[in-house]
């Protein structure tokens, strides 16, 4: 596949997955507070608006959390991933699913209680954003690591 329009994308990849929500900024909030995304881009149109999410200065593999408030569509909920649906986040330390687990309890949206699953899955717990989606915590659970090994980008 070429590009015509200039774009520096030298391959076919995935780049995003797009949810619908009820609350655009409460959703915003979740997820920059409970996860490591940072808002790249905002966008508004007559039909409603949107967000695109990523972790920090991605540059290499950028992938975005798309954020999709229609006005047709505004309030309530709108998670289309539960109960065991989710979206998995993959953290250094075992201690980071605990404190992020303490700090969704205290906001009333635990899913799952940490714990240790097996060998595959490692330790993990679960959050539900402000529309009930899934949003799964990880240590150890090597997703992040096979995939660099498998392509040598990294031990």
């Amino acid at each position: 596949m070429t590009s015509s329009s200039g774009s520096t994308l030298p391959q076919a990849r995935w780049t995003h997955v797009a949810l619908p929500v009820g609350d655009l900024d409460k959703s915003i909030e979740f997820y920059t507070s409970l996860t490591p995304l940072v808002v790249v881009d905002r966008f508004e149109d007559a039909d409603g608006e949107s967000a695109w999410l990523s972790n920090d200065k991605q540059v290499e593999t950028p992938f975005v959390l798309v954020l999709v408030g229609f006005n047709k569509d505004k309030g309530g909920q709108h998670g289309v991933l539960k109960p065991f649906a989710h979206i998995g986040v993959e953290v250094p330390n075992r201690s980071d699913v605990d404190e992020l687990a303490a700090k969704a309890r205290e906001l009333g949206v635990l899913h799952w209680e940490p714990q240790y699953v097996n060998e595959q899955v490692g330790y993990v717990c679960a959050l539900r954003d402000p529309d009930g989606n899934v949003i799964e915590i990880s240590h150890d659970q090597k997703v992040f690591e096979t995939v660099r090994k498998l392509w040598g980008s990294g031990s």
